[in-house]
């Protein structure tokens, strides 16, 4: 972990609804020079620098001068390179233990998803060794991968000149984070989509050519359809009564609106409502896609027929008929077949905006 000197930062309000609050007591607590109750803030940058074919690791080095020229000399910039698969999870985990007032995903979706995942620990949000001493670590975004689906259900462009003016503006809010659980296994978070069956596969497969950028999401579609058949569902929704929905091709869990690079999968979802939005395609055949993919990329699909949605804080899926190969994948990773829970933890973490 490298550490780099910076500056102090503004405050601004922030954009989102629920518990809207400058970082005065984090990020931007604006002190006066050789003021003795000044703090240099701790900021992490998580960086995955093999993201999208080395780009973002080029990127980064770029953005060096600009974010040491915006963040001056009172802050403690970190930059730690992640080396491989969960090493995200880990550094974050770290970074928050050790009283960090930020940790900041520098990449795509997939180093988002790894970075939101090091705020947990045994079912639990993780703090501050030094409890006596009340901080809380917050989430900030740079995007620089290849799908970057997660910013867009904020407006956010790829523009990492962006995404370092909304770090040095210092506002915050509570945001939702999803997690997914299976009876014996580890507990997973995602804070974009969870998916289950053909989206899901064809993300499987994307993950094999990201090196082919936003094409990869092509790929992979079209390797999923080879040998699919949609599959009969059990849902519980609410801890309410099992429903079976026939014929699922994919059914979609949205924290945030958009996956697959740039398709508005679940246009209701929020990560500051305190639900998803479960969005349910049935009995669609291939050319129903090719028909019907501008209006899945324009988030108008859920006119069509066959498609359902509905709000839910919590849902449980199974297969009708175990065949233990529905994909489930949450945030474009892998995470096995069903069955899985659902649920959401409203507000669960700070989120720089």
């Amino acid at each position: 972990m490298v550490c780099l000197g910076m500056a102090v930062v503004s405050m601004a309000k922030p954009s989102f609804l629920r518990a809207e609050q400058p970082l005065a007591s984090d990020l931007s607590a604006a002190t006066s020079p050789g003021s003795s109750s000044s703090r240099r803030r701790d900021l992490v940058f998580v960086v995955n620098p093999q993201g999208a074919n080395g780009r973002t690791g080029r990127e980064w080095k770029k953005l060096l001068p600009y974010l040491r020229s915006r963040l001056g000399s009172d802050c403690n910039i970190c930059e730690s390179l992640t080396s491989g698969p969960s090493h995200a999870i880990d550094i974050t985990r770290e970074a928050i233990r050790e009283g960090a007032d930020a940790v900041v995903a520098v990449g795509g979706d997939g180093t988002l998803h790894e970075v939101v995942n090091g705020f947990f620990w045994g079912g639990k949000p993780i703090t501050k060794h030094d409890s006596k001493v009340p901080r809380t670590t917050s989430l900030g975004l740079i995007p620089l991968g290849t799908g970057s689906d997660f910013a867009r259900t904020f407006g956010w462009s790829n523009d990492p000149v962006d995404a370092i003016e909304r770090i040095v503006k210092g506002s915050r809010s509570r945001i939702d984070v999803g997690v997914i659980t299976k009876e014996g296994g580890d507990l997973h978070y995602f804070i974009n989509v969870a998916d289950i069956h053909l989206s899901a596969k064809a993300g499987y497969h994307a993950s094999k050519y990201k090196r082919f950028g936003n094409l990869c999401y092509v790929i992979g579609a079209l390797q999923a359809f080879f040998g699919h058949h949609n599959q009969d569902l059990k849902l519980r929704v609410n801890d309410g009564e099992w429903e079976v929905y026939p014929k699922v091709t994919a059914l979609c869990i949205g924290n945030a609106q958009f996956f697959g690079g740039g398709m508005r999968i679940t246009p209701n979802a929020h990560p500051s409502s305190g639900n998803f939005e479960v969005v349910i395609l049935q009995d669609f055949k291939w050319y129903d896609f090719i028909m019907k993919l501008h209006r899945l990329y324009n988030g108008t699909h859920l006119s069509v027929n066959n498609v359902l949605s509905r709000s839910a804080f919590s849902i449980e899926v199974e297969e009708v008929v175990g065949t233990n190969s529905v994909y489930v994948q949450s945030d474009g990773e892998h995470l096995g077949f069903l069955p899985r829970n659902f649920s959401i933890l409203p507000g669960v973490i700070s989120m720089i905006c």
